[in-house]
């Protein structure tokens, strides 16, 4: 666990990519096989669930160190995290030797999610006092299930890579897939043996860079393809063995979440490996992102559903045909093979994403502009010679979102943030005007540099009204013009809109409070694009 913690220190200190990847290749090169696992398992996100909630946790540190709970919490709003809070907080260690590999309480923390409360207590409060402060910060986040580092996926293959002599895009496909870090061998799961075994195993998902540079620098306008951009869950349909497994970008198994495609086990051919969008479709059309979203998360997803929130797989790349990796044939060979495979099974549950015909890049930036009418949010370009790679790559896949939806409105409400803006009010409630009134419809909590968030941390300090245990209320002063790729109805919000991926676009320093956008311009945009 020391070991971990200190990696933990490194990565949340470095700033530079190299110098993670150095921390994290040495870390690889001599920690236990077990650790290795269950680091590369937090890393990837397979996390153990919680053991232990948030109130049993504070309970438990305020009867250690006899603290009075008005005086915690407190502590915790100043912090702003409840593991850093609790780690602060506990008394010195009264055996740091007893501390243990990473494995072992990653383990017990798995093995305790139906234990009796005080079998939970005394193993936590006993690893407590075997810890230095550090690693009961980074224990402390596993059980509250906020375990996050800067670090992406890419940098944890380069530094496997690095020290197990195989290239990047074996590492990413053997740790991609549905494996138990408390069962796996390391070994085990960077062999190629363990790799073909597994048969729901998907591949690491290419990824494109948005475009900055002016269409023109691509090339020739021939040797491109275009497609709509659709707003869903990135997944992967596989079937091998006859057995039909649905993915997600995010690796997850999402099979029995999507029954839709239950009859593609007896259509699709054995040995393939699609990759495409679930997206909810009437028949005709892509519907909003808001519909699917009444199904994700849901154990059980009942007739009633299938039948609000209907889905279909929005197929447009091929990466595997008769158990034979595809990824390096060009992309128009891959496209030629699944147009003629979808064509043949001729199924409304799997749809091939259209390309679009242009012979100039005027005439595609024109049709851009239809993007949001079709229910896209913009296009993809990929070039047609392109092979199929791993991660985020420049040169040969790009997207061209179209422009955000804006809305100017004011802040009211302000909350302090986490982490390094722990003693910083980042957190922002925004409303517009209705008649005389103020109606508060999104928050957002990014868009802002770090002298612009100093600013408004400046005002709400000097300018709050009322306080609600961590929440400010503020003068309603600050205008603000806030971002979001898509709205649409909702009844859990007083505006009855909700807002997809709201961030602050600029502050509007230009404009006063009674020059902000109303309800009505609100609902305005959601007749108009929420569709």
């Amino acid at each position: 666990m020391k070991a971990f913690a200190q990696l933990i220190q490194k990565l949340g200190s470095a700033t530079a990519t190299n110098d993670k990847l150095e921390a994290l290749s040495g870390y690889f090169s001599g920690a236990n096989d077990k650790d290795k696992v269950w680091t590369i398992a937090l890393f990837s996100g397979r996390r153990p669930k919680r053991a232990v909630n948030s109130t049993l946790l504070s309970q438990w540190c305020i009867d250690l160190i006899n603290l009075p709970a008005w005086l915690f919490e407190e502590s915790y709003h100043t912090v702003g995290d409840l593991a850093e809070t609790i780690a602060l907080l506990l008394p010195p260690a009264t055996d740091e030797a007893a501390s243990l590999p990473l494995h072992v309480y990653l383990e017990k923390l798995v093995s305790l999610a139906k234990a009796p409360e005080e079998e939970k207590k005394a193993f936590i409060v006993n690893s407590w006092m075997s810890m230095s402060q550090e690693e009961r910060f980074v224990f402390n986040k596993f059980i509250t299930g906020g375990f996050r580092i800067g670090v992406s996926q890419k940098t944890i293959v380069n530094a496997l890579a690095r020290s197990t002599g195989l290239s990047d895009s074996v590492i990413a496909h053997r740790i991609s897939g549905n494996w138990d870090p408390a069962t796996t061998p390391y070994d085990s799961l960077l062999s190629e043996e363990a790799a073909a075994a597994d048969i729901s195993k998907p591949y690491p998902f290419y990824l494109a860079y948005a475009l900055e540079d002016p269409l023109a620098d691509l090339g020739e306008p021939h040797e491109w393809q275009a497609e709509w951009k659709w707003d869903g869950i990135r997944g992967q349909i596989i079937k091998r063995n006859n057995q039909l497994f649905t993915w997600s970008r995010g690796e997850e198994l999402i099979t029995e979440k999507f029954p839709e495609y239950d009859t593609l086990q007896q259509l699709l051919p054995n040995g393939i490996v699609l990759d495409g969008e679930i997206l909810p479709y009437d028949g005709n059309r892509p519907l909003p992102f808001s519909i699917l979203q009444t199904r994700i998360g849901r154990k059980n997803v009942t007739k009633k559903q299938l039948q609000e929130a209907p889905a279909a797989f929005f197929v447009y790349d091929l990466l595997e045909l008769d158990g034979e990796d595809f990824r390096e044939q060009p992309l128009s060979v891959r496209r030629q093979q699944l147009e003629n495979i979808v064509i043949r099974i001729n199924h409304p549950t799997l749809i091939l994403s259209p390309t679009i015909a242009f012979s100039n890049w005027d005439e595609l930036a024109a049709l851009r502009n239809n993007a949001r009418d079709l229910g896209s949010e913009g296009l993809m370009l990929k070039r047609l010679s392109s092979f199929y790679q791993t991660g985020r790559k420049r040169g040969d896949w790009w997207k061209w979102k179209i422009d955000p939806l804006v809305i100017d409105c004011v802040m009211v409400y302000a909350m302090k943030g986490h982490g390094r803006r722990s003693n910083l009010y980042t957190d922002y409630t925004f409303a517009v005007k209705d008649g005389d009134q103020l109606v508060t419809f999104t928050k957002a909590y990014s868009g802002l540099t770090d002298e612009e968030f100093a600013q408004v941390d400046h005002f709400v300090k000097n300018n709050s009204l009322e306080k609600f245990g961590p929440v400010r209320t503020v003068k309603p002063e600050l205008v603000f013009e806030i971002a979001f790729e898509g709205i649409a109805a909702s009844n859990r919000h007083k505006s009855g809109v909700a807002l997809r991926f709201p961030r602050i676009s600029r502050w509007r320093k230009d404009k006063k409070p009674d020059e902000i956008n109303t309800l009505e311009d609100l609902k305005k945009m959601l007749e108009l694009y929420g569709k």
